[in-house]
């Protein structure tokens, strides 16, 4: 079976290092100021002559509260207002790029993250909703992935009848964890009975699928106590669950440094938490996707992960890695062909670049032929945890095992310790492998050895 996976702690303790978690490759980390608004103009014109899908990303970087573990971009008000002027610039963004598309373009994926995208008003959401349509072509017949990212304590069932009514079809609910004792560590109360409501509203108004997040090695957190946060989960039966490993580097992440690092579980109890997680999934019928991601076997990415058609990108797993994505808004990172961008990060830096009716690309790569082979590889491994040689060879014109004839003795290893199965045909990652798969991944990527691996969090 696809989702067939095994525990071996000996085997993590010695591979779980830190690395990306490619949802991308290259990855975020090699972007630069050299690549920037011209190069996604002319990224833009490749892809309108080519007609391709589109993909769009909106971020709405406001929380009206902060969580210490947060990582995320955003911006931490109680002011409602501040949204007003930032929903202008980002109309202005939208209408700079969709000018340069044709409007034949479908929009198959549509995903608003945040921040809290409903800390705006319903007004609000109506109005960019009406922006987006404006200018973009969305489907009006419910067939695409639209979703959304939702707060519990941000949103109602009026709020959840607005969101199906403008479309979304699609849920991503933030809990993390029920425990209250832990929910107080890292600020953010949030009741059962909250999450238990924005649910019930979401298969009330049949949205189509319902994803729950959750984060293990939280402070405060035990074995124990996850194991309790997690049954509660599976009895609210969502389609999709992200179980995230919570990576603490208060060095990045300010809010982080609230957080009291002596109340953070050991190593050996964060391990823990995950083998029982991943038990108690599999036992309610759940599948490994891969990485921290589980989904019930009807689920789309359990389906296009038989049939080998899975993908992943900035989105994390999807089935619509063949659209070109287009990231609206501050941070937002678009992927259109070989091209990666990013908008700034910087909320002032933004909006007074759009004020000046400027894109704010502030940084990127444009992939080159190496590039797009690695690329090819790891999104081969990560999604389906086989590799057929010969498909790679046929794509990009090699001689596998003399392009990548110095990383063997790395695979060799690998092979000889469980973690994939290894012949002159193909490289197949083994059940024990699966929990560790970006740790066969990073043996492939060629920027890894140059990179400041503290950026990064640790496979498991």
């Amino acid at each position: 079976m696809l989702d067939a996976i095994r525990w071996d702690t000996d085997l993590i303790r010695r591979y779980d290092l830190a690395g990306p978690r490619y949802t991308s490759y290259p990855t975020a980390v090699q972007f630069d100021s050299q690549v920037g608004t011209f190069d996604l103009f002319h990224a833009l014109r490749d892809s309108r002559k080519a007609l391709r899908p589109l993909s769009l990303y909106v971020h709405v970087p406001f929380c009206a509260n902060i969580c210490y573990y947060c990582a995320c971009n955003k911006v931490i008000t109680k002011d409602r207002g501040r949204a007003l002027p930032y929903l202008q610039r980002l109309e202005q963004e939208i209408q700079l790029i969709a000018c340069h598309l044709d409007p034949t373009q479908k929009v198959e994926q549509l995903h608003f993250g945040g921040g809290t995208p409903t800390f705006l008003s319903h007004d609000e959401l109506r109005q960019l909703m009406a922006q987006l349509r404006k200018h973009f072509n969305l489907l009006d017949d419910d067939s695409g992935d639209y979703g959304i990212e939702i707060d519990p304590r941000e949103a109602d069932w009026s709020t959840m009848g607005l969101l199906r009514e403008l479309g979304f079809n699609r849920v991503s609910i933030g809990l993390q964890d029920l425990d209250p004792v832990v929910q107080r560590a890292v600020n953010r109360l949030q009741s059962l009975e909250e999450t238990r409501a924005v649910i019930d509203a979401a298969r009330t108004l049949q949205f189509r699928s319902i994803n729950i997040d959750l984060i293990y090695g939280l402070p405060k957190q035990t074995p124990e106590n996850f194991a309790r946060t997690v049954d509660e989960v599976i009895n609210l039966q969502p389609d999709r669950l992200s179980v995230f490993n919570y990576a603490h580097l208060p060095e990045r992440f300010m809010p982080q440094r609230r957080i009291n690092g002596s109340d953070l579980p050991a190593p050996a109890q964060k391990l823990e938490m995950l083998q029982r997680t991943i038990e108690q999934l599999t036992a309610a019928g759940y599948r490994y996707i891969g990485m921290d991601h589980f989904a019930l076997p009807d689920d789309e990415l359990a389906i296009a992960q038989e049939e080998s058609t899975l993908q992943r990108n900035f989105q994390g797993y999807t089935t619509h890695g063949h659209c070109d994505l287009i990231g609206l808004g501050v941070s937002a990172i678009s992927q259109i062909g070989d091209l990666y961008c990013q908008n700034s990060s910087d909320l002032n830096q933004y909006q007074n670049a759009l004020a000046s009716a400027q894109l704010a690309t502030s940084r990127g790569l444009i992939c080159n032929a190496d590039d797009r082979l690695r690329r090819a590889v790891i999104q081969q491994l990560i999604c389906h945890f086989s590799l057929e040689f010969a498909t790679i060879e046929q794509t990009f014109n090699i001689d596998f095992r003399g392009y990548f004839g110095e990383l063997w003795p790395q695979l060799l290893d690998m092979a000889d310790d469980g973690l994939i199965e290894l012949d002159n045909q193909r490289i197949s990652v083994l059940p024990a492998g699966r929990p560790l798969v970006r740790s066969v991944c990073m043996v492939f990527d060629a920027y890894l050895e140059h990179s400041n691996r503290q950026r990064f969090s640790r496979v498991i």
